[in-house]
């Protein structure tokens, strides 16, 4: 068995999975399993942790309803 490792994110890889897909589906033998990539450090701590929390509080205010709605036509008559 080979494993081949392809970064859908890219032209070559999407290029590469269209190319695949158009040739090879159906095909007894060949199958294409995804696998979730591990994250790098770098994307794991994209946000901090303050940043998260405020917004974890806007979502449990948007469902308590403790919301502002704003008036597309008049957005500054809306908040003041």
């Amino acid at each position: 068995m080979t494993t081949i490792k392809i970064n859908e994110r890219t032209k070559s890889g999407k290029a590469f999975m269209a190319m695949f897909e158009a040739f090879f589906k159906g095909v007894d033998g060949i199958e294409i399993i995804e696998t979730e990539t591990k994250k790098s450090k770098k994307e794991e701590k994209f946000y901090s942790a303050e940043f998260v929390e405020k917004i974890k509080k806007a979502e449990e205010n948007i469902k308590k309803g403790k919301t502002t709605r704003l008036n597309p036509e008049d957005i500054w008559g809306s908040i003041l």
